[in-house]
């Protein structure tokens, strides 16, 4: 006769052996501390790497232990709703008080050291932000006055570039200050893309604005030419205009070359990536400042020459397409950055053959590296474990003498069940130390790699 052990039935839902922090225990059954004393503790290994073990309970026992203190389920909803009511009303008033403190220091003075946020503007991509927008915001007053003693098309749509140049920018420095927020429970992975949103808006910027702008005013100039006053000024305000945008762009570019060799890329793969948004704006809209110059010179030139108006509207028209060359780019590139692209293959095969290289690890399937922008990459895999070579692992870390006696001490199917329960679920722990050591390792292969999911076959 074969003897089997009586099949449990579990049911649809169930939670008899399911633990849950203390934390939770007290926010989710609004428990006490002193409540969680009287209930078992339960050794586990730790999620994070900095902590080996922490305590848990069975969450059978915070259930009991809350009805007993609640008196019944309604009454521990009412309680539950009351503290959500009363952590609503602490939000409020902590906004509130956020917003007095602020309101303080601006009329009395902050005291406080510069913020981490201020402190990103005067280094890296930051720095190339800001004098972009201080730059760009003196060129633009001054093409202005161009453009309104000359009447010149070309001067008009040279202001209409730095003007759009400027909100651009000024937008990318709202971005970057944005992405410096830390992560929060809405949004876990935080806000770094909302450096390539600005980009992304910036591009657009430039078509409608920019764009749009110099070839309607090259159109009507076109349609109805007039004839243009001296160009000497305008002149003027274009070489000036030329030596700082391009003191601008040699700032972007030194930035760019700086942090394409601390990743191992050349200065056309750092642009075409995408890797730094908002340096690729400055660069793109300083390198289309310095060529648009460059037509709006020779047309107007040409109009002083020939006196035909006509050159200056053409001029326009050229400004324009440039600026809608830029922000096709720009929005292709960013685009393709928040779709959530993946790394380069080389990178990728590099993690494959990490994991694969492992004795613990059979096959792996379904590899997605993902780059979630500002060099932080998101590594998810299925991985087929060998179970002998965990099983193993396990045993090098027992006592085999101790072991066997405990084997041959199994006379019944209860204790043959113990036995199995018992190694089965440190076996069970055993993999779970695996799957976190090759989550370790492939970040020191890689270090941007921030994020690692391993799904077990």
């Amino acid at each position: 006769v074969k003897a089997v052990l009586k099949k449990r039935e579990y049911g649809p839902k169930y939670t008899q052996n399911n633990f849950i922090t203390g934390v939770r225990a007290i926010n989710e059954f609004c428990l006490k501390s002193s409540d969680l004393d009287q209930l078992r503790k339960i050794k586990r290994r730790s999620p994070h790497d900095d902590t080996e073990t922490f305590t848990v309970y069975l969450r059978s026992d915070v259930e009991a232990k809350s009805l007993e203190v609640w008196g019944s389920p309604e009454a521990l909803a009412r309680e539950r709703k009351r503290r959500k009511e009363a952590e609503i009303k602490y939000r409020e008033n902590l906004f509130r008080n956020q917003r007095l403190l602020r309101e303080y220091r601006e009329f009395f003075g902050n005291t406080k050291p510069r913020s981490s946020a201020a402190a990103m503007f005067f280094k890296g991509p930051g720095k190339v932000v800001m004098v972009a927008i201080c730059i760009n915001g003196l060129n633009f007053f001054f093409k202005l006055l161009a453009w309104v003693y000359t009447g010149s098309a070309s001067m008009f749509s040279e202001a209409i570039h730095s003007l759009a140049d400027t909100c651009n920018q000024a937008l990318l420095a709202l971005g970057i200050s944005q992405s410096a927020r830390t992560p929060d429970p809405s949004h876990p992975y935080g806000f770094t893309n909302m450096r390539y949103i600005a980009s992304l808006i910036s591009g657009v910027g430039i078509f409608m604005m920019g764009a749009g702008l110099s070839w309607y005013h090259g159109i009507i100039g076109l349609l109805h030419p007039h004839p243009i006053e001296s160009l000497l000024w305008a002149y003027c305000i274009l070489a000036g205009s030329l030596v700082s945008e391009g003191a601008t762009l040699l700032v972007a570019i030194n930035e760019i070359r700086r942090s394409a060799r601390a990743k191992g890329l050349t200065f056309y793969q750092y642009v075409v990536q995408s890797r730094d948004p908002s340096t690729n704006v400055v660069l793109l809209e300083d390198a289309a400042a310095v060529l648009s110059v460059a037509i709006a010179a020779t047309c107007m030139g040409l109009t002083s020459l020939t006196g035909n108006p006509y050159y200056d509207s053409v001029g326009s028209l050229g400004v324009g397409t440039l600026l809608g060359t830029v922000s096709a780019f720009l929005i292709y590139t960013n685009t393709e950055a928040l779709l959530g692209r993946s790394i380069q293959p080389e990178q990728l095969q590099r993690l494959t053959e990490l994991l694969e290289s492992d004795p613990v690890v059979r096959a792996i399937h379904d590899v997605k590296a993902t780059d979630m922008g500002m060099s932080k990459v998101r590594f998810k895999a299925e991985v087929d474990f060998d179970g002998r070579v965990v099983t193993r692992s396990y045993l090098e870390k027992q006592d085999v003498e101790q072991l066997l006696q405990e084997i041959q001490q199994v006379k019944t199917l209860e204790e043959l069940e113990a036995f199995m329960l018992k190694h089965g679920e440190n076996i069970i722990d055993t993999l779970g130390a695996e799957v976190d050591r090759l989550e370790k390792d492939l970040k020191q292969r890689n270090p941007d790699v921030r994020h690692v999911d391993l799904e077990i076959l």
